[in-house]
């Protein structure tokens, strides 16, 4: 096979002429894709999706799926290479046999990871959503090292290699990639990877350990064993060693996640704080807490910033979780309502009020603050009128996003119009008003933008502003944040 003719340096693609122009076989990569491929179109403008490839690189790929429509393509040869390529910092990542798989866009500047994922927010907003924000918000960016205070490690003990892994799963495959670092992971934790290998490799149930869950608290790191079976009296004494030594808490789950207990009670809780509101979040290692503190921190500040309460105003907060914003929402509002599915979690966000209540100064008591548990994938018009009006929201739903919240707001608006196709106004709600502003925070733009549609062109309002979040950087995960006002 006679190799590529050589472009002239001066070549420049063109939506009309980029493949067109290109030797046999070289494919102009226009664009990235959510799972961080690059996007190509054949001269029959067939779709090729490029893992390893970047916006604007000249390749050539090895496709091994076919479809109809689209290809996907393994990267074999760059022609022309990105400016912002770069040189990984991690030794397990790329295309290769047994590369991690907990990154995907490490080869990428920083920087254009972001410009990436703002664009994927806006395209998704438009073209799922037909919404536009009037504003696209600067986005939130921290450390690109060292963020990933949550994590969870898959163990093996692979017994034809005569060793045990413990880390993140290889690209596309079952198995444990063999890792030795981690760069992501606090360097604490990092440093201690190898000698959790060999702590497991020294229990006597090696065998019947599958997975380690890391949860960083601002003070304390914890570590969730999972076992399938009684732990011996040397194990455990192994485990205390090891904590003793790298300065952890163990936790042990038998069973389901309700069966999490403190391996020896005593000792500093785990929690972070959220230091612009006073607030102390006490949580356990299986509950739900954002993966980057660096960035939740800066997160939670700007979304109490654009929702801008006032003291004598009332907010609901949806998908409330342990009060990540309902706390620092009560230290601004009259009255706050939180709203989560889990009873657990409920549970834990009165305690995590009171403690906080009973922590403030005189001067800065929390607003009265109620939380419920409810199933929000099941919202109705009557619910909604029920939970009683509030001056603004606040939403942060998991990645299915809050379609019923928002449809059912949008319900109320058509009845209230008198729309066609519209079904009856609920009992009560003739005197219940809608939320002049509402600030959602979401970790799925495609999600955003379907909800977002049914806000701005169907529920009365309009989307102010919009913007993304760099949660985890090297990874194509999209988190975001929208602001609607009401017309």
């Amino acid at each position: 096979m006679s190799e590529p003719k050589e472009l002239s340096p001066s070549f420049e693609p063109t939506e009309q002429n980029s493949q067109s122009d290109l030797p046999e076989g070289w494919l102009h990569v226009q664009s990235m894709d959510l799972d961080a491929q690059g996007v190509a179109r054949k001269p029959d403008g067939k779709v090729v999706f490029i893992d390893g490839a970047l916006p604007f690189e000249l390749v050539t790929a090895n496709t091994h799926r076919k479809k109809n429509n689209w290809e996907q393509a393994s990267l074999v040869a760059i022609h022309r290479e990105s400016s912002q390529r770069v040189r990984p910092d991690c030794l397990h990542f790329g295309l290769h046999a047994g590369a991690c798989g907990g990154c995907k866009m490490q080869h990428l500047h920083v920087g254009a990871q972001v410009a990436v994922k703002q664009r994927v927010l806006e395209d998704n907003l438009w073209h799922l959503g037909k919404v536009k924000a009037e504003t696209m918000l600067r986005p939130i960016e921290g450390p690109a090292w060292g963020y990933r205070y949550r994590a969870r490690l898959a163990v093996r003990h692979v017994i034809k290699k005569g060793q045990v892994l413990v880390g993140f799963h290889e690209r596309k495959s079952r198995y444990i990639a063999d890792m030795q670092t981690c760069k992501i992971l606090p360097p604490h934790v990092d440093a201690m990877l190898m000698p959790l290998r060999a702590l497991i490799a020294s229990l006597d149930a090696r065998d019947t350990c599958p997975q380690i869950e890391l949860a960083c608290g601002d003070t304390v790191t914890a570590l969730v064993l999972r076992h399938l079976e009684p732990l011996s009296t040397d194990d455990i004494a192994r485990l205390r060693a090891f904590a003793a030594e790298h300065h952890v808490q163990w936790w042990l789950q038998p069973k389901g996640p309700d069966t999490v207990k403190l391996l020896d009670e005593g000792g500093e809780q785990l929690s972070y704080a959220l230091p612009d509101f006073g607030i102390t979040m006490p949580f356990k290692p299986t509950d739900f807490t954002q993966v980057n503190p660096h960035i939740n921190r800066v997160l939670v500040s700007r979304a109490l910033r654009l929702l801008d309460v006032q003291p004598h105003e009332r907010v609901i907060d949806w998908f409330c979780g342990l009060g990540n914003f309902t706390l620092p929402l009560a230290t601004q509002a009259r009255e706050v309502l939180g709203i989560e599915g889990s009873e657990a979690l409920v549970a834990r966000s009165r305690e995590n009020y009171a403690l906080n209540q009973a922590q403030a100064p005189d001067h800065k008591a929390l607003a009265a603050t109620d939380f419920v548990a409810r199933n929000l994938f099941e919202m109705t018009p009557e619910m909604l009128v029920a939970d009683g009006a509030a001056d603004k929201w606040l939403v942060d739903p998991p990645r299915e996003g809050a379609f019923a919240l928002a449809k059912a707001l949008a319900d109320i608006e058509q009845a209230r119009i008198g729309a066609e196709g519209a079904g009856p106004l609920p009992a009560g709600a003739e005197g219940w008003t809608p939320p002049k502003r509402i600030v959602y925070v979401s970790c799925n733009p495609a999600t955003l933008a379907r909800d977002a549609g049914l806000l701005v062109h169907l529920a009365g309002y309009r989307c102010t502003a919009a913007g993304m979040i760099n949660m985890f950087p090297h990874t194509a995960h999209v988190e975001s944040m929208a602001v609607f006002e009401r017309v």
